[in-house]
């Protein structure tokens, strides 16, 4: 793990009184309906994959709109920790400041110290409806899917490290949140201390200004969804490279899986 200087310090240049909850995701999970939920409370801001355009510029990967990602975004990781821990965007007055991460924007390179001092959830999904639902869309350099695209290798990475720094983070499986979301997110409030609100379950549809420059790609259901899907299991066939990455990740999901919160 690289050390440095990240430029913020979150007992020093925080409001101390911000409940900073960072939640780290795979792709094509819940996340951005999470993220409708946290954003629809009057006392909360979020931020959209703040680390997205680091990955991509240090990559090299050619994601969809790769050059309006890194043109929109902030390639130094430093400047994204010190904005993550610092005050919040556009000097909003706000309890919560919701982050939306993608567990495997956390390249090697980036020192994770901070993430400690964060209200951390990892949320994970079933990985062969994972894995279908992602190479629908991008499949990685060459169209090679990998096992560091599904985010999972880096998720089980960081649960070890938190639990190594006594402060482990909130295992959720988006299919048990599906099963009842009033359910788990007052629980989640809860332990929080913050209050929970009925806003958190509905939202209204559309695009949002804190929607990154992705979202034309991927956010389709989302916009037009004024709240979440109920669950509903998937018949999911996969053959070739996909199966076998799927395959490679079950271990990791089944390890954190065990671990998940039960409300």
């Amino acid at each position: 793990m690289a050390e440095a200087d990240t430029g913020a310090d979150a007992d020093t240049d925080a409001d101390i009184d911000v409940v900073r909850v960072a939640v780290w995701s795979g792709p094509r999970n819940i996340s951005t309906a999470l993220m409708r939920a946290w954003e629809n409370r009057p006392d909360t801001v979020v931020v959209d994959e703040p680390l997205y355009a680091h990955y991509l510029a240090t990559t090299g990967l050619d994601h969809p709109v790769r050059d309006e990602v890194i043109a929109a975004g902030e390639t130094d990781w430093r400047t994204v920790v010190a904005q993550l821990l610092g005050p919040l965007p556009g000097g909003a007055a706000a309890q919560v400041f919701y982050q939306k991460h993608m567990a495997h924007h956390l390249l090697p390179g980036v020192d994770r110290s901070w993430i400690a001092g964060l209200d951390n959830v990892l949320l994970i999904r079933e990985p062969d409806e994972v894995v279908a639902s992602f190479v629908r869309g991008w499949s990685g350099p060459g169209g090679e899917l990998r096992a560091e695209d599904i985010g999972l290798p880096q998720q089980v990475a960081l649960y070890d490290e938190l639990v190594a720094a006594d402060v482990p983070p909130v295992v959720i499986d988006s299919a048990d949140l599906l099963r009842d979301p009033a359910l788990y997110l007052q629980a989640w409030c809860e332990r929080l201390g913050i209050a929970f609100t009925d806003r958190m379950l509905s939202w209204p549809p559309g695009p949002r200004a804190s929607d990154g420059v992705w979202a034309p790609n991927w956010y389709a259901a989302v916009h037009e969804s004024t709240g979440f899907a109920p669950y509903a299991p998937r018949q999911v066939r996969l053959t070739g490279p996909p199966a076998a990455v799927a395959a490679q990740v079950r271990p990791l999901y089944e390890q954190l899986h065990a671990h998940r919160w039960r409300p």
